[in-house]
């Protein structure tokens, strides 16, 4: 196992910059290397107050999967944490709003994602190396 990821100052700013550009180009641009992005809005768990992240993503059916994998960073992102708070959240994508649900899979269905995931950016396997815990395996399912 690799030593775990420390988040440094210039990815986080990253990070700060593609939330922005999500928000400008209402999620219509910002795919990062061969992964779409979206731009999910979530309750946080302490202030109520609305967060966002801009996370990778790859389609299943009328849903969306991520990878909370913090760049195999040891403890789980925020934007998860709050979504095991509160499963429902926002997410902007191609221009549109949806509401959505997230929730975690697991056995084959996990097996299945997991696997498209790491096939359209072999870098979560090495995020999975980095880190003891499992990377969580996220469904964003739509809601009326």
């Amino acid at each position: 196992m690799m030593p775990a990821v420390r988040m440094s100052p210039s990815l986080r700013l990253f990070w700060r910059i593609h939330r922005a550009f999500m928000r400008l180009t209402a999620g219509r641009f910002g795919k990062v290397g061969p992964l779409n992005a979206l731009l999910v809005t979530t309750k946080g768990r302490k202030s109520g107050e609305p967060r966002d992240v801009a996370l990778n993503y790859v389609p299943d059916g009328d849903s969306y999967v991520v990878v909370a994998s913090y760049v195999g960073a040891d403890r789980d992102p925020s934007w998860w944490q709050n979504l095991k708070s509160n499963p429902d959240a926002e997410v902007l994508v191609d221009g549109k709003h949806v509401h959505v649900r997230a929730r975690e899979t697991d056995g084959a269905e996990r097996d299945r994602l997991w696997t498209r995931f790491v096939a359209m950016d072999p870098a979560y396997a090495e995020y999975q190396r980095r880190t003891k815990r499992r990377l969580p395996v996220v469904v964003l399912e739509a809601v009326p």
